[in-house]
């Protein structure tokens, strides 16, 4: 039977939060959600497509971390603050998933923090 692993990724900037970057449990992979801050340096994006890119970097960097990749992503939680954003979201995650998208549900939401614009979760599988 397997366990559940916490993965860390030595690549990111500390994080705030008391949470782990994801958690692997047999061949699926768990990811925290990841907000538009610039994976080393942990600066804020300055606007919707910079955070986007930001965050999907994250998600990339934790991904490899945990023995998997981008291409591996089942499915995809966005939360944007703003309607008027997703055009820009879509833009950039449109980069990212260029094939084989991802299952994925957009969602408008108020974050307590006013710079943040975007957050994203994804559960990834890891190919036998």
């Amino acid at each position: 039977m397997p366990r559940k692993e916490i993965i860390t990724c030595d690549k990111l900037a500390p994080g705030r939060g008391l949470l782990s970057h994801a958690t692997r449990f047999g061949n699926m992979v768990y990811v925290q959600g990841c907000t538009g801050r610039h994976p080393t340096t942990g600066e804020v994006g300055k606007d919707i497509r910079e955070q986007t890119r930001y965050t999907l970097e994250r998600i990339k960097l934790i991904l490899e971390a945990a023995g998997t990749s981008i291409d591996n992503v089942l499915t995809n939680t966005c939360y944007v603050t703003k309607a008027e954003d997703l055009e820009g979201f879509n833009e950039v995650y449109g980069e990212f998933f260029t094939e084989d998208r991802p299952a994925r549900t957009a969602i408008i939401v108020q974050f307590g923090a006013a710079d943040n614009l975007v957050e994203v979760t994804s559960t990834a599988c890891i190919p036998d």
